[in-house]
């Protein structure tokens, strides 16, 4: 579960940055959760993101 299968939003690199302005090495995962949605008419298991799983239940929205 490294990245979103719908946008491909993966993990990015960055740094922590201390009251004295030392910086450390982090890194910034995506919310991806495994959720089954309707795809093409059918069930399909995906790696989706908790904002391309907000658009997609949206009205009138399939996945």
């Amino acid at each position: 579960m490294a990245g979103c299968e719908v946008c491909g939003k993966h993990k990015v690199f960055g740094h922590n940055v201390s009251f004295s302005k030392r910086r450390t090495n982090r890194d910034f995962k995506p919310n991806v959760h495994r959720k089954t949605l309707m795809l093409n008419g059918r069930m399909q298991r995906l790696n989706i993101c908790t904002r391309c799983q907000r658009t997609a239940m949206k009205p009138g929205r399939m996945a």
